[in-house]
């Protein structure tokens, strides 16, 4: 990789939909955005560069890093606990070395596993679990940026399950659900539809990667839950969008019990059996520490799944042009 000459104000590694969200507001914003990824993606928002680096590479990701203030690790890998036990702690230690040499300050968009299964709302000052495989290599990483405090500049932006436009195969809400809706079919979920769940929209979550690059440092050093709208279930939210779309909410649920037997035929649902525990109970999220120092308006779901909606819609649109 040659010399990069040209200095940034953030580097974002990984342009899924919290990347690719967040490099649309910074560049509105007018700050300069270079976006890092094994291959360019077809959709980089005008106005960022990107730089090819392998998020496994050691000396690619900190050739990426440099001559960048600030770096946003938003990247996910395969749902299988065993690829995660080798690729997170990799990810994690490059990161790390990479802002360490270069000061970059580092705003890491995780998730909620590490807390493991849990009756109450989820708190940041909750233990770290060693439960399963997902949730204690999550746990294992956490506790890699904790231990380099005091040379690292590193902060921890949790979201729960998220939608939203650009949110597609990845999200429970996407490709099978609104996108479902979007093309008149029925919605299959691998979800309980009628269980409380915590749903962060994509945008709010770009919005508030954003609201820590621009904190001080003090707010580095620790960990942060993204604000969402109160507590729904799926059901609610799918039919807010299959309203905007005019047609009927029709969905088609998967028992949890049933995943051990279907996961042996289809082995994408393997990762999620140990994951239930995330939809076995009401699963909320309390964000007060954010929105006491922050904000604390997330976008409403009669806005957020509306715009989801039309989002899959436009899409189907654009893919039949």
């Amino acid at each position: 990789m040659s010399p990069i000459s040209e200095t940034v104000d953030v580097v974002i590694f990984g342009y899924g939909a919290c990347g690719a969200a967040t490099a649309r507001r910074l560049i509105a914003s007018g700050r300069s955005v270079r976006v890092a990824q094994r291959n360019q993606p077809a959709d980089l928002v005008t106005g960022a560069t990107f730089v090819a680096a392998d998020i496994l590479d050691s000396s690619a990701v900190l050739a990426a890093s440099q001559r960048a203030r600030q770096i946003v690790l938003s990247v996910g890998f395969q749902y299988d606990g065993k690829i995660w036990r080798d690729v997170w702690p990799r990810t994690m230690a490059n990161i790390l070395d990479a802002a360490e040499a270069t000061g970059a300050r580092v705003v890491f968009v995780d998730n909620l596993y590490m807390y493991g299964p849990q009756s109450e709302p989820l708190r940041e000052d909750m233990p770290l679990t060693d439960y399963g495989q997902k949730p204690a290599v999550r746990a294992d990483i956490t506790r890699m940026w904790m231990a380099r405090r005091d040379k690292v500049h590193f902060t921890a932006l949790r979201a729960p399950d998220f939608y939203g436009p650009g949110a597609g195969p990845i999200s429970h809400l996407g490709d099978l659900a609104f996108g479902a809706f979007a093309r008149g079919k029925s919605a299959t979920l691998v979800i309980p539809p009628d269980r409380q769940h915590e749903f962060a929209y994509v945008p709010d979550i770009a919005r508030a990667v954003v609201t820590l690059l621009d904190a001080p440092d003090d707010a580095f050093g620790q960990a942060w839950h993204v604000p969402s709208a109160p507590t729904r279930t799926a059901r609610e939210i799918l039919t807010l969008g299959a309203e905007a779309l005019g047609v009927k909410p029709r969905i088609t649920a998967i028992p949890l019990w049933l995943l051990p037997v279907l996961a042996l035929a289809m082995p994408v649902l393997k990762g999620m059996i140990e994951m239930t525990f995330v939809w076995d109970r009401p699963y909320k999220v309390d964000h007060t520490k954010f929105a006491n120092r922050f904000w604390n308006d997330p976008t409403p779901f009669e806005v957020g799944a509306v715009e989801t909606a039309l989002w899959f819609r436009s899409q189907l649109a654009q893919s039949a042009a």
